[in-house]
């Protein structure tokens, strides 16, 4: 696992958590502030077969994972610092469930401007459950299909791009599946 430096009541330093899909509508956890960030270096991708959360390993669905290379804008929250242990614990058990993200600090810049270093997840391109790149009608079936602890595939990917309509922002490949999933499958 990785260390999780200047951060925790030992410290008195505020954790940082950076989110780009479900941490955005449901973070789960409590915070002092909520701020849009840029992470470079990894865009947001339906990269990750889900086999958990909205997904089983027989029907699996799709989730975000920060894949390399681009960039990402996502919420970023400070935690205060008496909570960050028990943040930390609770991201932990939600996001590496199966260990398909690596846990890393990452710098982040708010929108604000100012720079800070991240908790986040990035997606393991060697682990089993990486899709990588998927046409269309691959995403859409596996989003129909996948059911998991969490709720049905298609929730997740609405509300997702939900947000980022919300923030300002727009996914062609998640307006494309947004559209798919609300009125059935439009013509590219």
């Amino acid at each position: 696992m990785t260390a999780i430096p200047n951060a925790g009541p030992a410290s008195g330093e505020d954790l940082w958590v950076f989110g780009y899909g479900s941490l955005m509508w449901r973070p789960g956890f409590a915070f002092e502030e909520r701020q849009v960030a840029r992470l470079s270096g990894f865009h947001r991708s339906l990269c990750v077969y889900s086999h958990v959360h909205r997904g089983t390993p027989d029907k699996p669905g799709l989730v975000m994972g920060l894949d390399r290379g681009g960039s990402c804008k996502g919420l970023a929250y400070r935690v205060h610092h008496a909570q960050a242990a028990d943040t930390i614990a609770y991201l932990r058990e939600r996001e590496q469930v199966t260990s398909v993200y690596v846990e890393r600090i990452a710098p982040i810049t708010l929108q604000s401007g100012a720079r800070r270093l991240a908790l986040t997840y990035i997606v393991d391109s060697r682990h089993a459950q990486y899709a990588g790149r998927l046409d269309r009608e691959h995403l859409l079936q596996h989003v129909n299909q996948g059911h998991g602890v969490s709720g049905p595939n298609p929730d997740y990917v609405l509300r997702t791009h939900d947000q980022l309509l919300d923030m300002g922002l727009s996914d062609p490949v998640l307006s494309w599946l947004a559209r798919a999933l609300r009125h059935g499958t439009p013509q590219n």
